[in-house]
């Protein structure tokens, strides 16, 4: 594999400062729209991370002291930082995870200034203390956090956790994906440049092995957010598990939308497909799982159909609506359920393995569709994370929910219907942390998983919470207790 080197990020951002790692390691990053490299990356060790977790320790006595306004003041400095960098950032995604240049410029970019803006917001009017009778209700920092995220939205999923840590006083090292590292070292460029102060955050690159287990273990790491597989999920919380450090975990998902029987009955078919093959299907939140009347599985199948061939497929660079999969290791997963489908009997309505016609280069994937799936299929209860949706079908709403709840994860669910009333029933029925009803969505509500979805939340005011130890100060108004 040969190809000029474009970005060299051989530094990590330790205690305001750009340092070498203590054991030079070297990853090449490949772009998956051209299987070439695209940038090398320094890849840490535990001597890295202690040195960081070293950073924010003494850095967190100062911060975790300072005023609302003086944290308002550095999330907004962050604000115009970040609005000077959404090209460079928007560059590298591209390069990093083959997001078509609409949507890097456009959704993804902008889903880091909304939750930056939110967490502005939600600190303006944050309640951290609360006289409850003779008692004062405290909201304090928690300490130094390990924040590790992932590839498939990775500038943010790295807002969800830095902001609301920023804001409520904790100091913390991110480890971003390896797979995605290049947006995580422009985002510690912007902070730098917004002046957060030394050792409040530390950048320290790396895979699993060598940067995830050490953080995650270490011993002055008071929480660990973690965001990725449910495999990689359960490593983090047993290495984390002998230091009795809160973890919170957003993991996988097998998301149903259940497409009520009703006069916008297509157009919620079509926008199902839609929304599945957003980022090429690499979403844990995505609609995954297309659940239809089973009178109607015909005519769904034929809207689906359609409404795949209006995905197109290319150069992330064009115009086009869905680039390539992270890696050709992703490819080859991919490629091994579509033909699980089909072995298991699945009807393939759209798409199928192999590469799209004209793409011999590149993990570009079909968008797939199936049809007359049923729920105990593994297209149906895996998380394939690629555009490949599957339909299944119902006989009533009981048994909509039935089916939907029929899965061990529980992260997002979906409910697309004329009558809105009727979908608030059955979105209350849904086991999923977040239910959206004809393509709801809002910043400041809580996200986060039932069952190994994960647990903790994340996004708005319900993101400050893990951040923060509740103490109680007994005996704080006693004049108030008596009477």
């Amino acid at each position: 594999m040969t190809a000029t080197v474009t970005r060299e990020y051989r530094k990590f951002y330790i205690g305001g400062q750009w340092v070498d790692p203590v054991e030079p390691r070297i990853l090449e990053v490949v772009n998956p729209a051209t299987e070439r490299v695209a940038g090398t990356v320094a890849l840490g060790s535990a001597a890295d991370v202690d040195r960081a977790v070293a950073a924010a320790r003494d850095a967190f006595p100062s911060w975790s002291t300072t005023t609302v306004k003086e944290r308002l003041e550095v999330l907004r400095n962050i604000l115009e930082a970040h609005q000077a960098r959404t090209g460079d950032l928007a560059a590298a995604l591209i390069e990093e995870m083959g997001a078509p240049s609409a949507l890097a410029n456009g959704f993804q970019v902008d889903l880091v200034a909304g939750h930056l803006t939110t967490a502005i917001d939600v600190l303006e009017n944050f309640a951290f203390e609360e006289q409850r009778g003779g008692s004062l209700v405290v909201k304090e920092p928690i300490g130094v956090c390990g924040l590790i995220t992932p590839w498939n939205w990775p500038m943010a999923l790295i807002a969800v956790k830095v902001f609301p840590a920023l804001a409520t006083g904790c100091t913390m090292v991110l480890k971003p994906s390896e797979n995605a590292p290049f947006t995580g070292q422009i985002i510690a460029e912007i902070l730098d440049a917004a002046g957060v102060p030394a050792g409040v955050f530390n950048l320290v690159q790396g895979d699993g092995p060598g940067v995830g287990v050490p953080l995650s273990a270490h011993p002055d790491v008071a929480m660990v957010s973690f965001t990725g597989s449910v495999r990689a999920g359960i490593e983090v919380a047993r290495n984390a598990a002998s230091t009795v450090k809160r973890v919170t975990q957003e993991l996988g998902g097998k998301g149903p939308n259940i497409v009520l029987d009703d006069a916008d009955f297509a157009d919620n078919i079509g926008k199902g497909v839609a929304s599945m093959m957003l980022n090429s299907g690499q979403t844990c939140s995505a609609p995954s799982r297309m659940l239809v009347p089973s009178a109607r599985m015909a005519e769904a199948a034929n809207i689906a159909r359609e409404a795949a061939a209006q995905v197109t497929v290319g150069d992330p660079s064009g115009e086009f609506s869905i680039g390539p999969v992270v890696s050709g290791g992703q490819f080859a997963k991919i490629q091994a359920l579509i033909q699980q489908g089909i072995d298991e009997g699945a009807t393939l309505v759209a798409g199928g393995t192999g590469r799209p016609d004209g793409l011999p280069t590149g993990y570009y994937v079909k968008p797939t569709v199936f049809a007359d799936v049923t729920n105990d299929m593994t297209i149906a209860r895996e998380e394939i994370f690629g555009p490949v949706l599957t339909i299944l079908g119902y006989d009533s709403i009981d048994h909509a929910i039935d089916i939907a709840n029929d899965t061990e994860y529980g992260l997002a669910g979906f409910v697309a219907g004329a009558d809105l009333e009727q979908a608030r029933a059955v979105a209350r029925r849904i086991r999923a942390g977040s239910v959206a009803i004809n393509d709801g969505f809002d910043f400041g509500s809580p996200f986060g998983g039932y069952k190994k979805s994960g647990n903790g939340r994340e996004w708005g005011e319900f993101g400050f919470h893990d951040y923060l130890e509740v103490k109680a100060v007994l005996g704080y108004a006693p004049d108030t207790a008596a009477s």
